[in-house]
């Protein structure tokens, strides 16, 4: 009754689906590089070492916070779902270079939409690593999570995780 009274008769779908936000090949999360990612400490997920330097959003919603530096971004889906996409390892430290952001905060974003492109020549040269993490950095509040190990993934198009929130 109060949904309706407050215009809030719009059930949100608690499940998405997310998928590769970057052409490449799978990698599991205990295997990126980096102990701040491997061993989960900002949550589950996966990563993907580039073939490509184009980034699409992995699921529908909106962009929740564009970094300065421009190496990584946060989306949020509408049933509260939180990801991260972070290209390449110790890339923060590039300071922007190499790095092209196409959305802003408070975007909508679909599956598919292009969200960021980076010189992928440059990144291989200049980082610690070029695997990229996908992390569901709420994934803590998540009733289910499935995460599908294909070898190769493409952009916008094979599904990785299955996940329904609270």
């Amino acid at each position: 009754m109060f949904k309706k009274l407050f215009g809030k008769d719009k059930e949100v779908n608690k499940s998405t689906k997310v998928y590769a936000p970057i052409t490449g090949e799978f990698v599991n999360i205990e295997d990126i590089p980096d102990p701040v990612f491997a061993q989960k400490m900002m949550g589950e997920g996966f990563g993907i070492k580039p073939t490509e330097g184009h980034v699409v959003s992995p699921i529908d919603g909106r962009v929740d916070n564009v970094f300065p530096t421009q190496h990584a971004l946060g989306l949020k889906a509408d049933n509260g779902l939180e990801i991260l996409i972070h290209i390449g390892l110790d890339t923060v430290q590039l300071d922007g270079e190499g790095f092209e952001i196409h959305v802003e905060n408070g975007q909508s974003v679909s599956v598919g939409d292009p969200i960021l492109t980076f010189d992928l020549e440059y990144i291989t040269k200049h980082a610690k690593s070029i695997i990229s993490p996908v992390i569901i950095t709420n994934s803590d509040q998540a009733t289910s999570l499935s995460i599908n190990e294909p070898n190769a993934v493409i952009k916008g198009e094979t599904k990785i995780i299955d996940v329904t929130m609270n």
